[in-house]
């Protein structure tokens, strides 16, 4: 550990340093405090802040729209308006200090590809070092996430002897889901055991890794299709989990064709028939599909076709 640049000690004391106790990075107001310095540039230069989302900025100019997304300290803009764009990144430059990445292609482990098709995001090289962390690159694929006939359950088997190890896995497949909607269902059944888990999910773990083992670079392709109709798809399953008999709720939106939001998760209460389970889902995208209306209505995008929602309920008599 050396001095600080521009901060060296002289005399007896050149040689020594500080120790740190607490660092104000991890104090829970220097987020808000950041984002609420970088809102007030921002809004400074003309972008509007969204409030359907307040990590999104937009401003439509004769050229065209400019957006701005922020996540802590990562910002990524996209427009039609080539010389806003450098306004606004020369504007950032003389507030902050920030470094040009140039065209996007890796943002927050995403990988971004440009093709004549569209657009492509994957996290290949995530998938790679989950693969040599787990000691799976030479392992056997299997053909899906989880087994169906396997219902995991919170006392059965031998506790598993690396519980963090478990922990840390579970979170980085969590972040995989990002690109990886075909795991979400399996990753959000063994999430439910991090407090306690048994070596039954461990073995589901490593199940779904080898299931990424078949194909690393799978991920989600974005291209124009001529519209920007909104679409929502939602289903559930009645008392699916073993432990405490609630339903699994599981629905994903598109817009203009593309894939934008998915989730699989666990209802809050115990459904009394198939039917209240479904209908539970059906608010679930009901409020997404709400929410992405909102959205694209505040970025200027106003969907003029309805939304159109495709669901099963059973038949209750």
């Amino acid at each position: 550990m050396e001095q600080p640049p521009r901060f060296v000690a002289q005399g007896e004391y050149r040689h020594t340093v500080c120790r740190l106790k607490k660092a104000l990075y991890g104090l829970k107001q220097s987020p808000r405090a950041w984002f609420g310095k970088f809102s007030e540039a921002a809004l400074e230069f003309g972008l509007n802040k969204c409030q359907i989302d307040h990590s999104v900025f937009h401003l439509c100019t004769k050229a065209g729209f400019i957006f701005l997304v922020v996540y802590i300290d990562d910002i990524m803009i996209t427009d039609d308006d080539s010389a806003g764009i450098a306004k606004l990144k020369l504007f950032l430059q003389n507030r902050f200090h920030t470094k040009d990445l140039g065209k996007l292609r890796y943002f927050l482990g995403i990988e971004v590809a440009r093709s004549k098709e569209g657009i492509s995001l994957s996290q290949r090289k995530y998938v790679l070092d989950l693969l040599e962390e787990t000691g799976m690159l030479g392992g056997r694929p299997v053909d899906a996430p989880m087994d169906s006939n396997t219902k995991l359950v919170s006392d059965e088997g031998d506790l598993f002897n690396d519980p963090g190890r478990f922990r840390r896995l579970v979170g980085k497949l969590i972040y995989l889901t990002i690109t990886r909607p075909d795991i979400s269902y399996a990753v959000s059944v063994v999430s439910q055991f991090i407090g306690a888990p048994r070596m039954p999910h461990w073995i589901a773990v490593l199940r779904i890794i080898r299931y990424l083992k078949r194909a690393p670079s799978f991920g989600l392709l974005y291209k124009s299709n001529g519209h920007l109709r909104v679409e929502g798809f939602t289903d559930a399953d009645w008392a699916g989990s073993l432990s405490d008999r609630r339903s699994t709720t599981g629905y994903c939106t598109f817009v203009g064709g593309n894939l934008v939001t998915w989730k699989s998760k666990k209802q809050t209460v115990v459904a009394r028939s198939s039917a209240e389970a479904e209908y539970r889902a059906m608010a679930h995208i009901t409020s997404e599909v709400t929410w992405i209306q909102n959205l694209l209505k505040e970025l200027g995008l106003t969907v003029e076709t309805p939304s159109t929602g495709q669901w099963h309920i059973p038949l209750v008599r």
